[in-house]
């Protein structure tokens, strides 16, 4: 017994720069959402495709912002949160917390192969440099199409597996005593608000608007408790 609660000492101990990291990670996608937000309302994306070829040669920033490259970082910072999650909750479920990682990480990876920004910066440039209408017509056809990838199928079913990820995750923290139950119930709204994309009609924009402040809520709780472990 004493052996295995050395093990376990060890574990937790080799663990504790990954709990730091993910709760660093956690206040700075609380940060950004807000930054997000604003840029939205100051620069509001376009609603066409040569609206958006216009603002990538204007400002190619606002360009890359309007089209969630935020979003993108954030989503990089949700994995470290994730895997310092699955080595805190591991040993209270080791199936399903696999299970919510897994699905966490193909939501994020798949949100990454639906977002088009840095493509369609590539075509807003070749279509500013195209010479002749044969060529602006290729280059509108390609991003006509970028565009029905983006917040496409690809970006709904991202969306709803990582909602499906932040429902296993809080309901494992119910049977956990690291975690309050403050953090789990929140959790579990976040998730089920976040089961319905944005895409899904005005519906989906209110419950897309209204999660992020269970999310915002949640990732603190996290972070405070995940400083606590590291």
């Amino acid at each position: 017994m004493e052996t295995n609660q050395a093990e376990s000492d060890a574990v937790d101990s080799a663990w504790k720069s990954l709990y730091r990291v993910g709760g660093a990670a956690g206040p700075i996608v609380v940060l950004m959402i807000p930054i997000q937000i604003i840029i939205f309302v100051v620069w509001p994306p376009p609603n066409n495709l040569i609206g958006w070829f216009a603002l990538f040669q204007n400002n190619r920033l606002i360009g890359l912002l309007d089209m969630d490259l935020l979003l993108m970082v954030d989503q990089v910072l949700i994995v470290l949160v994730l895997l310092a999650l699955y080595i805190a909750l591991k040993r209270t479920s080791p199936s399903f917390m696999i299970i919510g990682l897994t699905v966490g990480l193909v939501g994020i990876a798949v949100y990454f192969a639906s977002n088009p920004a840095f493509s369609m910066l590539l075509l807003s440039d070749q279509y500013a440099a195209a010479t002749t209408e044969a060529q602006r017509s290729i280059l509108l056809a390609a991003g006509q199409a970028m565009l029905a990838l983006y917040q496409g199928t690809a970006y709904d079913v991202g969306y709803a597996l990582e909602g499906v990820a932040l429902l296993i995750i809080p309901a494992v923290m119910l049977r956990s005593t690291l975690f309050s139950k403050k953090t789990a119930y929140v959790g579990i709204l976040m998730g089920l608000m976040s089961l319905v994309p944005p895409t899904a009609g005005t519906i989906g924009l209110l419950f897309s608007f209204a999660s992020l402040v269970p999310l915002e809520i949640w990732l603190i709780l996290i972070a405070r408790r995940l400083f606590q472990l590291g």
